[in-house]
């Protein structure tokens, strides 16, 4: 639903639409509110933070109009007292990119970075099936960049999230921001139609469970580790909730597995589901036992298959889908033994 609200965030449209964070001093991951009328111009730390999980910053509007009771004549005198409805946008047609073009970006894996990291990792063949297997392509935006293609699941290509990992430790480099292929190629943004990066595998696998997650790192890890799941990568906290075509999940167990920090928001985000007809759980055992570092770091469960044994992982995986094995494991007194 379209917001017409008065007072929003400011839509991303340029590198300088975000700024510094006030509080964390990031760069460019704030944005700033602005009053859709033109009337009032706010401090410029009136606005949210993306770090939710290190930072959480948020001074709206109502907060500022509080904490500044003069503004409140300013807000008064606005020559339009009552809110009115923005008109509807007219429809345009989706965008969907060539198979062409995604299939020559699946090239150059010597090249790129991410690949790099998986061969260290799990091997040549492994890494080749997985950036095959998820549609992962080779960037000429940055050198090493890899491209996330988000295939739905009638096989359209949407877009593709461009980004650049690296190739030793894995992890992604905050000092280079993530882009968009339809940015890179001029296509305007209000043709563009996200979904799930990895839904496309769905039709594929009709009676696993779904793993949803917030990385398309993690979904590639997780599917190594873990491959009696479809996984699925919501792009970030919200992600695609709010715009993938959901009706996809209805008939399947999905289970939700958030960043450390945000199992209340991701709770939210299934009981919406539920309300919707999906069979959506929360995997919460990670956010249970965890320590604070840990849990200020915002690790996923990536974090932990790279670095425990799975089998960890997959035993409380059964456990919560039947929590009888627990009582058989408890009185047999068993446990996970190293098989390498």
């Amino acid at each position: 639903m379209e917001n017409n609200y008065r007072f929003r965030l400011k839509p991303y449209k340029v590198p300088s639409d975000r700024t510094d964070c006030p509080n964390c001093h990031h760069r460019r991951c704030f944005v700033p509110y602005i009053d859709t009328e033109g009337s009032i111009s706010f401090p410029p730390y009136v606005g949210r933070c993306n770090r939710e999980n290190n930072c959480g910053y948020h001074y709206p509007p109502k907060q500022f109009f509080r904490d500044h009771p003069e503004t409140k004549g300013e807000l008064d005198a606005s020559p339009i007292p009552s809110f009115v409805p923005a008109p509807p946008k007219p429809q345009v047609e989706p965008y969907y990119f060539p198979a062409s073009m995604m299939e020559q970006s699946m090239r150059y894996y010597h090249k790129n970075n991410f690949y790099l990291f998986l061969k260290s990792r799990f091997g040549e063949n492994a890494a080749k099936d997985m950036m095959s297997r998820f549609h992962i392509g080779t960037s000429k935006n940055k050198k090493g960049s890899c491209a996330f293609w988000q295939v739905d699941v009638e096989g359209r290509i949407r877009d593709a999230k461009v980004m650049l990992y690296d190739d030793i430790s894995g992890h992604r480099r905050k000092d280079i921001h993530p882009t968009w292929a339809h940015t890179l190629t001029g296509i305007p943004h209000e043709r563009i139609h996200q979904c799930f990066f990895g839904e496309h595998l769905l039709p594929a696998h009709p009676d696993l469970p779904v793993g949803i997650v917030e990385s398309e790192k993690t979904v590639v890890i997780a599917s190594y580790h873990l491959p009696k799941f479809v996984w699925l990568a919501t792009g970030g906290s919200g992600g695609m909730f709010g715009k993938a075509n959901l009706e996809i999940l209805k008939g399947r167990k999905v289970m939700l597995f958030p960043d450390l920090g945000q199992m209340a928001n991701w709770q939210g985000k299934a009981c919406q589901m539920r309300l919707q007809g999906i069979d959506a759980s929360v995997y919460d055992y990670l956010e249970k036992h965890v320590t604070k570092e840990e849990k200020e770091k915002g690790l996923d469960i990536a974090d932990y298959l790279l670095n425990e044994p799975s089998q960890v992982i997959t035993l409380r995986l059964m456990v919560d889908r039947k929590p009888c094995l627990q009582v058989l494991i408890d009185k047999l007194k068993l446990e996970i033994v190293d098989n390498a």
